[in-house]
C-alpha cells in the first residue's frame, strides 16, 4: 500500500429539488459544514419488508462459485464502500462483478469520470475520461493528508456514459439514470477482494421490483469529507415513493446521514439486504434526499453492451444484519 498526494476533486451530481436532473458537480470543503447541519435530520419509520422477488439467476453468482479465489470478509481491504480516485474525483465503489473468465471488477458512477460542466444532466451527452484510465482504491483520503493510502489499482473498463454515445442511445431515462462504470481489478490485487458490503453484509441478490414508501434502505458511503468517521459512513433510512415515469431506472431515498459528496457510487440495499442501486444524486433541498440509480436496470445495460462476457454481479459472503 502506498500513500499519494494531495488531489481534492469530490464527485457528486446535485439537483436542488425532486423533479430535476442531475449531474456531477466539484465541491469544496464548504460541503461538510453543510453535510453536518444536515446529517441530524431523521427518517421515517419503516413499513413490513416486501416478500423477495429472486434477480434472473444469470445476473447473480455466488462468491463460491465464482472462478476466484476471494479474500475473506474480515481481512479483505478491498471492498464495496471503499474510495476511488479517477483523475482528481472521489467516489465510492459500490458491488462486486466477475465475469465468464473470472476477471474481477469493482462498479463506480459513472459521472465520476466524467469531464463535462457540473450543471450538465444528461448522460447520453456527457463527456467521460476514456475506456483505459487508471483507477486506485483509497483509505483514509480527506481533505487535509489528500488521497490517504493506496489500497489497490485497477482500470476504467466500462462506463455507461460512454457506451449511451456510441449507441446513440435516446431513451430519457437511460440517458438520465444510467450511471454505472466498471473498474477491472490489477491481477495482483484480486487476492485483498471481498464482495461484502461493509458493517451490513450482503447483497443477498438484486431487487427488481422497486421500492415501496418507507421501506428500510441500507448503504455506505466512504466520501474523504468525512474525515475517516465511519459512523458517518454507514447509511441508514427509508425508501419514498417511485416516480412511475421513471420506469424503474430510479429511486428516491431519505438517509439519517444522506450521501453527499465523494460518497457518489457507494451501493444500497433494500429490506432483504439486495442490490438496490448505486447513488447518482444529492438533493440540495430539505428534507436531504438522494436519487439512486436502479442496479438491476443498469446491469442489464451493461450485459448487453459492454461487451463483457458473463458479467454477473457477485453475491456478499457477510449475511445481511440490517437493523
Amino acid at each position: 500500500m502506498t500513500s499519494q498526494g494531495n488531489r481534492s476533486g469530490y464527485s457528486a451530481r446535485v439537483r436542488t429539488n425532486i423533479a430535476e436532473p442531475r449531474r456531477r458537480m466539484a465541491v469544496a470543503c464548504v460541503a461538510a459544514a453543510a453535510f453536518v447541519a444536515v446529517a441530524a435530520s431523521a427518517c421515517g419509520t419503516s413499513t413490513a419488508p416486501r416478500p423477495a422477488t429472486p434477480a434472473t439467476p444469470q445476473m447473480t453468482v455466488a462468491a463460491d462459485a465464482a472462478k476466484v479465489d476471494f479474500a475473506s470478509a474480515d481481512s479483505a481491504t478491498i471492498t464495496p464502500g471503499v474510495q476511488t480516485y479517477t483523475g482528481d474525483a472521489q467516489c465510492t465503489t459500490n458491488y462486486v462483478f466477475v465475469d465468464k473468465s473470472g476477471n474481477v471488477y469493482l462498479g463506480q458512477a459513472a459521472h465520476c469520470s466524467g469531464t463535462g460542466k457540473d450543471t450538465e444532466t444528461n448522460g447520453c451527452q456527457n463527456n467521460s475520461l476514456p475506456i483505459g484510465t487508471a483507477v486506485t482504491f483509497n483509505k483514509g483520503g480527506n481533505p487535509i493528508t489528500g488521497v490517504g493510502t493506496q489500497l489497490g489499482a485497477g482500470t476504467l473498463v466500462y462506463n455507461s456514459w460512454l457506451t449511451m454515445h456510441q449507441k446513440g442511445e435516446s431513451d430519457q431515462n437511460t440517458c438520465s439514470f444510467n450511471d454505472l462504470a466498471l473498474i477491472k481489478v490489477n491481477p495482483d490485487d484480486v487476492g485483498k477482494v471481498n464482495p461484502s458490503i461493509p458493517f451490513w453484509g450482503g447483497p443477498t441478490g438484486i431487487d427488481t421490483d422497486g421500492t415501496t414508501p418507507d421501506e428500510k434502505i441500507y448503504s455506505y458511503g466512504s466520501s474523504s469529507l468525512k474525515f475517516g468517521f465511519k459512523k458517518l459512513s454507514k447509511q441508514h433510512g427509508v425508501s419514498k415513493a417511485d416516480q412511475p415515469a421513471d420506469n424503474g431506472w430510479s429511486h428516491i431515498v431519505q438517509m439519517r446521514f444522506p450521501g453527499i459528496p465523494g460518497d457518489s457510487g457507494s451501493a444500497y440495499l433494500d429490506a432483504q439486504g439486495r442490490a438496490l442501486g448505486v447513488l447518482s444524486t444529492i438533493g440540495l433541498a430539505l428534507p436531504p434526499l438522494n436519487n439512486i440509480g436502479d442496479i438491476s436496470h443498469e446491469l442489464q445495460y451493461a450485459r448487453a453492451n459492454s461487451g463483457i462476457d458473463g458479467l454477473q454481479l457477485v453475491l456478499g459472503t457477510a449475511p445481511f444484519k440490517g437493523e
